[in-house]
């Protein structure tokens, strides 16, 4: 990690791939990860730790699936949401979107439980930031 600014507008520019995410910093044992995103994600659950996502640019929707039954939320440039750990979701964004996840170091994009995953999305814990 750096230990200079991180321009984020600099970042999301150096990269193209789709629901791929870079990880910019760390704060403690977090990674602080962006990723650009359009269409869907795929329905999966972290059974040990919360998601959290802010959208920078465009729009994003969570799908979650809970005990009340499947809602989705609808999240605008600037919102902020937490998913609670456990609850199974589905990120997608019809028209893309930028977003910034806060999650502990070397946690899957798929989750731990997951349905099958989809040529476009990249199962990983995160790349290096180049750029």
């Amino acid at each position: 990690m750096t230990h200079e600014p991180v321009s984020l507008a600099k970042a999301l520019a150096s990269f193209d791939a789709l629901w791929s995410p870079r990880i910019v910093t760390r704060v403690n044992d977090y990674d602080v990860r962006i990723a650009k995103v359009e269409g869907e994600h795929l329905w999966h659950a972290h059974d040990h730790t919360d998601e959290f996502f802010l959208v920078l640019e465009g729009e994003l929707r969570i799908s979650l699936r809970e005990p009340g039954g499947e809602r989705t939320v609808v999240l605008p440039r600037g919102s902020v949401f937490t998913v609670p750990r456990g609850t199974e979701h589905k990120p997608h964004a019809p028209s893309g979107a930028a977003i910034l996840m806060f999650e502990p170091a070397g946690t899957p994009t798929v989750g731990d439980r997951h349905d099958e995953v989809p040529d476009h999305v990249d199962a990983t814990t995160g790349h290096p930031l180049h750029g």
